[in-house]
């Protein structure tokens, strides 16, 4: 049981990753400051938006339009951090060593 709170823990700090990796792509896309035209820079971008695009959709459905800034992402973070400190919080032998 320890070693599937673990992975679940884990697995929600690496899907962190990709949600702040996919923020700064997108940064670096409105700004135009990648080439898009470049293959890898397309795959990457296409992965990122495949892998966070179905959490943030819902989110942003929920959320009043703010006029071109999106805030999901943040409110994501905050659905994280919650999920991690509810299985830290009710799973503490799990998380010594």
């Amino acid at each position: 049981m320890n070693a599937l709170i673990l992975t679940i823990y884990y697995a929600l700090d690496i899907y962190k990753w990709f949600v702040i990796a996919m923020v700064i792509f997108s940064w670096l896309f409105a700004f135009n400051v990648i080439n898009t035209r470049n293959q890898f820079v397309a795959m990457v971008g296409d992965f990122l938006m495949r892998v966070t695009e179905p959490v943030l959709r819902p989110i942003r459905r929920f959320m009043p339009d703010l006029g071109g800034i999106d805030i999901s992402p943040i409110i994501l973070f905050l659905i994280i951090f919650f999920l991690q400190q509810l299985l830290i919080s009710n799973f503490p032998m799990a998380f010594i060593r």
